[in-house]
């Protein structure tokens, strides 16, 4: 039995564009993926096999490509309640928990942001490099809470990927750090890379070891013995404001990492059960790569964070 597939078929719209540009702006696939069907002979143009993707077909000229039917993911669909912040036909932004790893792991294998979207995408991702399972173009740490944006389709994993490769997308958290940051304001520039002392730690590195990471922060409330800071990203790093903030010795208040709990928070953590870094992702905003909109979206306090600003005297976020 022959493999399932849709034929897109129609003619180039302009002359002057490479093939794989051109097809990939009329069939919504990702260059990246045209790339892959033409090694697969999958893409004609008047009728014969086109192999070479820097090539310029005139407008007018008539193409057709193959795309088999996406393969099942091989994480498993689960029933996962999810917070869905926005949705259409090309991404969905969600608003993830603490306590819920993104991806599935070696030490996660279900239960994760992942396998719940598997479940409520289900139909309706079109695949990414050939695959039915959602685009995660970022991460936020598992016990961060916050925005995070998911690709459908292989167009708009591509268009997601290419903003937060040129640090377009605009990202801001809410910190409550361990002391007040002296000054109040300030931007922390540091390369992220693995440490070498703990392979499981990101630490600062020499510039040609690690990447480069750059956050600015201002302090929005000065708290007991902590502040609730606000950090804007310009790059996305691996732990990155865990690691720049207690670069700077103002470690985040529960982080198990790259902090140590003071003795006058210990009671309130233990009191309140809140066991993580005290981290959210509040704010999203990127170009919609369909659609072409600047779109933001905001994510309020959790309940939890809320609640352990307000112990240490502050308003709640």
């Amino acid at each position: 039995m022959g493999v399932c597939e849709t034929i897109i078929e129609g003619t180039i719209p302009a002359g002057g564009l490479r093939l794989d540009r051109a097809l990939a702006d009329v069939s919504g696939l990702s260059r990246e993926r045209i790339k892959t069907l033409m090694d697969e002979g999958r893409v004609a143009l008047a009728g014969k096999t086109a192999a070479q993707a820097s090539l310029k077909p005139a407008e007018g000229t008539p193409f057709s490509i193959r795309v088999p039917e996406a393969t099942p993911a091989e994480a498993a669909a689960q029933d996962i309640p999810l917070s869905v912040v926005y949705e259409d036909a090309h991404l969905i932004v969600v608003d993830k928990p603490a306590g819920l790893v993104v991806h599935p792991a070696a030490g996660n294998p279900d239960g994760t942001l992942v396998n719940a979207l598997l479940h409520h995408c289900r139909g309706q991702l079109s695949g990414i490099g050939g695959v039915a399972r959602p685009g995660i173009v970022h991460r936020i740490d598992k016990d961060t809470s916050g925005l995070l944006v998911v690709a459908k389709t292989d167009a708009a994993h591509e268009g997601l990927a290419t903003q937060f490769a040129d640090h377009s997308i605009h990202r801001v958290y809410q910190a409550v750090t361990t002391g007040v940051p002296v000054p109040a304001a300030g931007t922390v520039r540091g390369a992220i890379g693995r440490s070498e002392r703990d392979r499981k730690k990101m630490a600062l590195v020499s510039e040609g070891r690690g990447k480069h990471a750059v956050t600015h922060y201002r302090t929005i409330e000065v708290l007991s013995g902590a502040a609730l800071v606000e950090c804007r990203l310009e790059t996305g790093r691996t732990h990155q404001v865990r690691v720049h903030l207690a670069s700077i010795g103002h470690a985040l208040v529960g982080d198990p990492v790259y902090g140590r709990t003071s003795s006058q928070h210990k009671p309130l953590l233990a009191r309140l059960g809140f066991r993580r870094q005290a981290l959210h992702a509040a704010e999203l905003g990127f170009i919609h790569p369909a659609s072409g909109d600047s779109v933001r979206f905001a994510s309020p306090t959790p309940v939890d964070l809320r609640t352990l600003i307000v112990e240490l005297g502050g308003q709640g976020g």
